[in-house]
């Protein structure tokens, strides 16, 4: 039996994209590039006034985002994997982050009533 096969004989199909160094690289580049454009907007753009940081921390928490989809897609191979395990686990980071919202805007509530 060859490596393709399974203790049954069926073929075993690849679900892992084998990830190459040109891939790594690639992915490395960007998020040096992400990263670039973040320390830019912090020591450049937001002393001398160009952006607020009204402006800069939506930026930063954008970046920051793609930064982490980028590592979870590509070196935990979370990008070659079935589409309801990527669901399994985004869906409850959405509630998660929903709920630190809630939880931050009606922690403001508390103190305005004061």
């Amino acid at each position: 039996m060859n490596s393709s096969e399974n203790s049954t004989g069926n073929s075993v199909t690849v679900q892992h994209e084998t990830m190459s160094k040109k891939k790594i690289w690639n992915v490395f580049w960007i998020l040096t590039i992400i990263t670039a454009v973040e320390f830019i907007i912090a020591l450049v753009l937001v002393p001398k006034g160009i952006f607020s940081v009204g402006i800069a921390n939506p930026l930063y928490i954008i970046l920051t985002l793609m930064k982490a989809f980028y590592i979870v897609a590509f070196f935990m191979h979370l990008k070659f994997e079935k589409l309801t395990l990527i669901y399994s686990i985004a869906i409850p980071i959405l509630f998660i982050v929903a709920l630190i919202v809630a939880m931050l805007y009606e922690g403001n509530y508390w103190f305005d009533i004061r």
